[in-house]
């Protein structure tokens, strides 16, 4: 299973799940995923905090590929880290949609030949803007498992179609603001 490999290579943080999805041959995992590892600390291997990650993923795979992967990344510039850090699992039929912290605005674009939809997301959680923006309520999960609810979001995404308009990359770029994540919690 593509996630074990994840794990076993370091590169899953925070888990909430990892299981099947309820259908035969795919899996699903919740959590974040590292987009730059941090450097090696010592002579056994083991490595520092990484540089950065990809917060709240909602993932699906079948086999050894990603069929879908949705997170929140904190700046727009960490795209392409992503699909190099993860470009033998992704595809061009894997369904990428990222809420960024900075983008000023939604857009599609397209790096490597895969599809990106980007979502301006300054605030908020990743679960709750994704279906909203799918339309789907909390009785469409009913009775599902957490690998389930997963595979519901992707059935919803085949026909979800983005209304944001389509921007080559260069030119997305330009596209950020000063935005931060905002932490909360105990002081």
């Amino acid at each position: 299973m593509i996630f074990d490999t994840f794990e076993k290579d370091g590169l899953l943080l925070n888990t909430n799940f990892k299981e099947s999805a309820g259908k035969p041959g795919y899996s699903a995992y919740r959590g974040d995923l590292v987009l730059v590892e941090g450097e090696v600390a010592d002579a056994a291997g083991r490595r520092k905090p990484p540089v950065s990650a990809m917060r709240q993923v909602v993932a699906l795979a079948n086999g050894e590929k990603l069929t879908l992967l949705i997170g929140s990344l904190d700046e727009l510039a960490e795209l392409p880290a992503l699909l190099e850090m993860y470009a033998a699992y992704i595809t061009p039929e894997t369904r990428l949609m990222l809420f960024v912290i900075d983008a000023a605005k939604s857009f599609q674009t397209c790096m490597a030949g895969i599809p990106v939809e980007v979502v301006s997301l300054p605030e908020g959680a990743v679960w709750t803007e994704l279906c909203d923006t799918l339309g789907l309520e909390k009785g469409d999960f009913k009775g599902q498992s957490g690998g389930e609810k997963v595979m519901t979001i992707y059935s919803a995404l085949l026909d979800h179609r983005s209304k944001a308009p389509e921007l080559a990359w260069e030119e997305a770029q330009g596209l950020v603001t000063d935005a931060k994540r905002q932490i909360h919690g105990a002081i």
